[in-house]
């Protein structure tokens, strides 16, 4: 039902089923990861009400796996890319079917979902870090480009504080607003 991909790395779509709606794969050598897409395959819907929660499995100091909720895939979002990098064990739960529980050499961590009623999705709170920004770079570009060229307000000068330089062009700061505003549109 659900595919994994990692940068550099083949496309992952292979996973063990824990139990009738819980399935788990391998994500070896997870400390050179930062983040990873677990997108649906489209082979096979959620049932109507349901989603399903992708959660994130690494050991602790221990070795014990520890499970924290990254987010979710509904099929009005099928896939979703989360921070992995910034994880550290021990700020989740043991995994409800037990299956993630068992002692697995270190550097493999777990990526699982479980198929759950929406209802039940809502309630719950993925890990704070896990989420990428969903604003993509060819947005997020011009903002950051925008909000340091407003930082230097400071430096603008009123019209009458100019002085005429016929080589020199000048463009308002009310067009350059203006400009930000229709490219976020």
């Amino acid at each position: 039902m659900f595919g994994r991909l990692v940068a550099g790395r083949l496309v992952q779509t292979a996973a063990q089923q824990v139990a009738e709606d819980k399935f788990v794969a391998d994500l070896p050598d997870y400390e050179n990861i930062n983040r990873a897409v677990v997108f649906m395959l489209g082979t096979v819907p959620f049932p109507e009400g349901m989603g399903g929660s992708v959660y994130f499995s690494c050991p602790d100091s221990n070795g014990m796996p520890v499970r924290q909720l990254l987010g979710f895939a509904v099929s009005g979002k099928p896939s979703a890319i989360f921070k992995t990098s910034g994880l550290k064990p021990g700020g989740g739960s043991q995994h409800p079917s037990g299956a993630m529980n068992s002692v697995r050499t270190p550097s493999v961590a777990h990526v699982g979902s479980s198929v759950e009623l929406l209802d039940s999705l809502a309630q719950q709170t993925p890990v704070g870090n896990a989420a990428v920004s969903s604003v993509d770079s060819f947005t997020q570009f011009p903002q950051k480009m925008l909000d340091s060229s407003y930082s230097f307000a400071s430096f603008d000068v009123s019209q009458a504080q100019m002085t005429s330089s016929p080589s020199e062009m000048f463009i308002p700061t009310n067009v350059v607003l203006k400009w930000y505003e229709n490219f976020q549109r």
